[in-house]
């Protein structure tokens, strides 16, 4: 995201009078809202935010910040609000607290149309005091980093209760169908703070959100969330929507973006930029029990253990598609999870993993879950509404799946890295 930059005349006023007094979130100095905030105003995400009771975020916002006499002030209401969004979704998903409306518990969208809201109001203000471009986009990524939990992760202290690490994803392909929702995000949501019982006993899971945009995992958040994380949990997977009627783990993840426009509009073809490309390896794989995940009784949607990728074979020459994996010396074009942002998340933390030396002990890898469907008479972007009950069924029964795959994850494991797989 760019930042924009104050107006020549606001700053050169606020200089020359030396103002200090609170700023405004107003409309007639806003700049241009990017992609993703220009679909917010439509009528499925008004109805959305409405039927949650969360079109009240951005507006709290928009008054912290109008009472904010300095960038220190700002920065705390920032983070503050932001915090207390993720902490209202995460509460409202586990029953916590007033529904806020008609809209299930287990919807991921309300948080996704907030947080826009949010981020609109900071690209728009406009304060007494000036705000340099820097400023601006610091705020903009505190109110990122604390809207998705990522500076929210907590674990008991000692190692009498395992740590598992879940991430999920914002909503996509919102031009196709307005109404998606990520059944990734809501499992974030669902599972963030709760205990699972294993069979070595308690599993405290903590849950993270990324957005659908390829230049913040370009710019390190990926790292930068996990990289504390991985050497302190005993498991972790990231998680993402898939296939049609399945879940599936994935063994196998390349360092190729395949173009595929993000919730910006924007697509990336190219290597997947990392840290210290010299050593960036073309491949890396899951080290979750996958065997075990495939032959546990999960849920009602089957769970395969997925091993086809698309290379081009040493020495050059078109791509080619290998159901059994990747051969020596090859370059990759598509993981097991594709080259899109299911992928590139699986393959920034696992090569994260690798890099920390954690690979012989560190069960994680990338598991898709199904696609997330209407009922049979509500495929219609354009007439369809925005929930019924096979859709609320569909995600419920995709979270308790995920809940259900990190049990048998953690009881083939132990704190000492993979039992068996």
């Amino acid at each position: 995201m760019h930042a924009l930059r104050v107006r020549i005349g606001i700053l050169g006023l606020a200089l020359l009078a030396g103002l200090s007094a609170p700023g405004t979130a107003t409309a007639d100095t806003a700049p241009t809202a990017t992609v993703e905030e220009q679909r917010l105003d439509g009528a499925v995400p008004q109805e959305i935010l409405g039927r949650s009771g969360f079109d009240s975020a951005a507006p709290r916002l928009a008054r912290a910040l109008a009472q904010a006499h300095s960038y220190e002030q700002a920065e705390r209401a920032v983070a503050r609000q932001g915090s207390r969004l993720w902490r209202r979704a995460v509460d409202r998903a586990q029953g916590r607290g007033p529904a806020g409306g008609d809209l299930s518990r287990d919807d991921d969208r309300p948080l996704y149309w907030a947080r826009l809201g949010m981020t609109r109001e900071v690209r728009a203000w406009q304060p007494g005091f000036g705000l340099s471009d820097g400023q601006r986009a610091r705020l903009l990524s505190e109110l990122e980093t604390t809207s998705r939990g990522q500076d929210a992760v907590r674990y008991p202290h000692g190692r009498a209760v395992k740590r598992i690490l879940v991430t999920g994803f914002d909503p996509f392909t919102l031009d196709r169908d307005i109404r998606i929702s990520n059944p990734s995000g809501a499992t974030a949501l669902a599972l963030d703070g709760t205990t699972i019982r294993t069979a070595d006993g308690p599993a405290r899971i903590e849950a993270v959100v990324f957005p659908v945009r390829w230049q913040d995992f370009a710019d390190g958040s990926v790292e930068r969330t996990l990289r504390r994380w991985l050497p302190r949990v005993d498991l972790f997977t990231t998680v993402s929507q898939g296939r049609v009627g399945r879940f599936d783990v994935e063994r196998t993840n390349g360092a190729w973006r395949g173009g595929f426009p993000d919730n910006d509009g924007i697509g990336r073809t190219e290597t997947i930029p990392v840290p210290d490309p010299a050593t960036q390896p073309q491949w890396t794989t899951t080290t979750l029990p996958y065997r075990a995940i495939t032959s546990a009784d999960t849920g009602r949607f089957p769970v395969f253990d997925h091993t086809e990728v698309t290379e081009v074979p040493a020495g050059g020459g078109d791509p080619v598609v290998r159901p059994d994996g990747p051969t020596p010396g090859s370059t990759a074009r598509a993981g097991g999870g594709g080259n899109y942002l299911s992928n590139e998340i699986a393959y920034r933390a696992t090569l994260l993993r690798d890099r920390l030396g954690l690979h012989d002990r560190l069960p994680g890898g990338h598991v898709h879950t199904p696609v997330l469907e209407f009922g049979a008479g509500n495929t219609d972007p354009a007439t369809g509404t925005v929930t019924d009950p096979v859709f609320v069924r569909n995600r419920l029964d995709i979270i308790a799946q995920v809940r259900a795959i990190l049990t048998a994850a953690a009881n083939a494991t132990s704190g000492a890295g993979v039992r068996s797989r």
